[in-house]
């Protein structure tokens, strides 16, 4: 027997104290514990795959298209050692909606956050997920989303938390438009002078598979269409049957990784609870169809609760563009019924491209649930980013206050941290634009533009408003979507309106009660949308349209904020560009 204090002490004391200490203990055990370091080892290349049964090249990871599924939960940190198999290019890897949170070198942005991945190559991307959620990663270097290069990344809540509803099972759903004609000749057209669009995708696909000229909605009453589909492709192409039993509720985790199409799905007789976006909660509300644009992501609640000897279509439609692209369709298949069995009834159809106050009504309900932290009351800076299709000498762009971004050859991450002043424009890019002559429902009387790289340097910690300002293009009567995105924030969604931003006018319509936060938004035609954030996360972060095409011709802007207060920079997202050499052996 031990003593203490002279006394002497039971072995079995000594076992119910250690019991005890346990047991206070056993929290801070699980914790430590429960995060885990997920790694994964890639590889990217070309591979010939037929996504919409017609055989072409696709980007693919470690042979696989789409690329791997990443699930984890949050505090867990996820290690992807990425080899560049291409042969001509280099690569990287943006992941979508996760904030990297003294990563900033992890967000896989090319010239912005790192260098890109020469051929031959090997980057580690390493990041802890904070953040529950629906959010997915793809390619952030030329047109490489275009070309397939995505996947889902899924962030489960921590052990023993629970979410704010229930469901009994859970179904993933990846969208992505899909085009024949390969993404370098859609970037060369891009840039060529008479200008050359990408046109309307060939199809649309519900995780990485689709039907060209082979619909199944052709004709939905006969199984000569699917049959005619299967002669004709292969598994790669075959739909991703959603199997699902009766008098279940299901979680739809949706995202859309299109490169262009905004869409709509809709599941035949069923509709859906939305619960959330963008990896946060909202006010649960229901809808019988959902509107969803490049880069956002929902997750619905889906009750079988309709007739079980049938199956129904699920559909996704080109929304806000005249649609020339087929629906995309895959079949909800209720238990023990066939897959094969086709649903009795036509497959949902979308609503008319351009009825926007359809799409208005659907984003105007999404609310933050309560208990979702709210913005500040005032901001420290207004920034009014007004959107507009230009000129530069002959060549057609997009521009931000009439500057078309284009990106330097050494990532603004290294050269602000350690103070290469050669490496991109020092100018302040302009805050806003001549809103009392500038006619936002007209073709600019003054259609050309410049090129810029200067950089929106943020206060730390400041809280910055951002006025997104649609605008006509250069065409008469034409004003398209464009849905932005935000890397290293989620930011507040105050409101949305029509015509011109007026502070005076439009200022006391902004929700700072429940607004939602997200990492995208929607600018409507002829429309502003007002966003919030607090830049109070160190780094240099891409604010950009999250259609690819749109990118590429200069429609982003980059903030940098508390750069200085990064301890170091991983040499990997250094030494590339003019003056990447200057980082070798550099030191704090």
């Amino acid at each position: 027997m031990g003593t203490t204090c002279g006394l002497k002490i039971d072995p079995l004391y000594r076992y119910v104290r250690a019991l005890v200490i346990c047991f206070i203990l056993l929290p801070c055990i699980q914790l430590s514990l429960g995060a885990k370091i997920r790694h994964f080892k890639w590889e990217v290349e070309y591979k010939y795959w037929s996504p919409d049964c017609i055989e072409n090249i696709v980007m693919a990871i470690n042979g696989q298209f789409p690329g791997p599924t990443i699930r984890a939960k949050v505090g867990d940190t996820i290690s992807v050692e990425l080899t560049n198999k291409l042969s001509t290019e280099g690569v990287v890897i943006h992941w979508h909606g996760i904030r990297q949170i003294g990563t900033p070198w992890a967000d896989g942005t090319a010239s912005i956050s790192q260098c890109a991945i020469n051929p031959g190559e090997t980057y580690n991307y390493r990041f802890k997920v904070d953040k529950p959620g629906t959010y997915f990663y793809h390619g952030h270097l030329g047109m490489q989303r275009s070309a397939g290069l995505y996947g889902s990344l899924i962030v489960d809540l921590a052990e023993g938390e629970k979410e704010p509803f229930y469901y009994d099972g859970e179904l993933n759903l990846l969208l992505s438009d899909w085009w024949h004609k390969n993404t370098h000749d859609q970037e060369i057209g891009l840039f060529t002078n008479p200008f050359r669009w990408v046109g309307e995708s060939q199809s649309l696909l519900i995780n990485g598979r689709g039907q060209y000229n082979c619909s199944l909605a052709a004709k939905f009453s006969s199984n000569t269409s699917i049959s005619q589909c299967k002669l004709r492709g292969t598994e790669q192409c075959a739909p991703k049957i959603l199997h699902v039993l009766p008098n279940k509720t299901y979680r739809l985790r949706l995202a859309s990784a299109t490169s262009l199409a905004s869409l709509s799905l809709a599941i035949g007789n069923h509709k859906m609870l939305v619960v959330e976006a963008d990896g946060n909660y909202v006010q649960p509300f229901e809808v019988d169809d959902l509107d969803i644009y490049s880069g956002e992501s929902y997750s619905v609640l889906l009750t079988t609760n309709q007739d079980p000897s049938n199956n129904y279509w699920l559909s996704i439609g080109v929304r806000g563009r005249l649609p020339q692209t087929p629906q995309g369709l895959t079949i909800l298949n209720y238990h023990p019924n066939s897959a094969s069995k086709l649903p009795i009834s036509a497959p949902p159809v979308t609503p008319v491209w351009n009825d926007y106050n359809h799409s208005k009504a659907f984003t105007n309900k999404i609310l933050a649930l309560m208990g979702t932290p709210k913005p500040p009351i005032n901001h420290d800076r207004r920034i009014i980013l007004l959107n507009t299709q230009n000129k530069i000498d002959g060549y057609i762009k997009w521009a931000l206050n009439n500057v078309s971004l284009v990106l330097p050859p050494t990532p603004y991450l290294g050269s602000i941290k350690y103070g290469l002043k050669n490496a991109f424009d020092q100018k302040n890019p302009p805050e806003n634009f001549d809103s009392i002559n500038y006619d936002v429902t007209k073709p600019p009387v003054n259609p050309n533009s410049t090129y810029g790289n200067g950089v929106y340097m943020l206060g730390f910690n400041t809280t910055v408003d951002v006025i997104l300002q649609n605008a006509n293009a250069l065409s008469a009567n034409v004003s398209e979507i464009h849905p932005w995105h935000l890397h290293g924030h989620d930011f507040w969604v105050l409101g949305y309106g029509d015509g011109k931003f007026s502070a005076d006018k439009d200022e006391k319509k902004l929700n700072l009660k429940n607004p939602p936060l997200r990492n995208s938004a929607i600018i409507f035609p002829y429309g502003w949308t007002a966003l919030r954030f607090v830049a109070d996360n160190p780094g240099v972060w891409a604010f950009h349209c999250h259609i690819e095409p749109h990118l590429h011709m200069g429609m982003g802007v980059i903030f940098a904020e508390g750069v200085d207060r990064l301890s170091t920079i991983p040499n990997e997202g250094l030494t590339c560009g003019l003056t990447g050499k200057m980082f070798s052996g550099q030191k704090n």
